[in-house]
């Protein structure tokens, strides 16, 4: 028997990037963003646990990306659709980074991967933006 993991969040990017990327899409210019956003809304899927950060995307939701905290050495989040979702991004100690799109109440999720990571690295500060 595995070890129980505790979920945090887990579900798809938030519906206003959909509603705002498909308005936008009514003009040509916009059309590339709408795509983008139509594919996340049905493929991308995240999975905050207690022990780790899960990510699954890409077409049909055939990529998985999983990091557990300790890996994790800078977290940054810019807020998007006038604060209500926001993106952030991961960056692990081997330089690679984690992006995650339209992600909903991304100031508790902030807060929440933030507590983890300090807790697993000692030596992490946090970076307020």
């Amino acid at each position: 028997m595995g070890i129980r993991e505790e979920i945090y969040y887990e579900g798809g990017p938030h519906i206003g990037d959909l509603i705002l990327n498909i308005l936008i899409g009514l003009t040509v210019v916009g059309l590339p963003l709408t795509v983008g956003a139509i594919v996340r809304a049905l493929w991308l899927r995240f999975r905050i646990t207690d022990r780790r950060v899960g990510v699954t995307g890409g077409w049909m939701g055939r990529d998985r990306t999983d990091v557990i905290y300790s890996e994790i050495v800078k977290v940054v989040k810019i807020p998007r659709g006038v604060g209500l979702w926001g993106d952030m991004v991961l960056t692990l100690k081997n330089g690679t980074r984690l992006e995650m799109r339209a992600v909903p109440n991304f100031r508790e999720v902030y807060d929440y991967i933030n507590e983890k990571v300090a807790a697993k690295n000692p030596q992490y500060t946090p970076t307020s933006k």
